[in-house]
């Protein structure tokens, strides 16, 4: 079985590329991570407010949101709006 390894802000900064930003999902509840954009697609997990998530720099526009790609502390897609993104 492998360690895990604690990252500071500074090792995280553009991981893949991406940008880290924190889960902020406005109240206690934690934010679905999903296989794919879309409401209607799987959750696959969940990430707690406070978390520090790496983007990969993928985003679209699926259901009438914000969706963005994360690859840090897992893969999948979260809504833009719970990690500071509106476009």
């Amino acid at each position: 079985m492998s360690e895990k390894t604690t990252v500071n802000d500074q090792e995280l900064e553009n991981v893949n590329g991406g940008m880290y930003c924190t889960v902020n999902t406005g109240d206690s509840r934690n934010a679905a991570i999903r296989i794919a954009p879309g409401l209607n697609t799987e959750i696959i997990g969940s990430l707690p407010n406070g978390t520090v998530a790496n983007t990969t720099g993928r985003f679209t526009r699926v259901d009438g949101r914000n969706w963005a790609e994360i690859n840090y502390p897992m893969y999948g897609w979260i809504k833009g709006s719970i990690l500071g993104f509106e476009y």
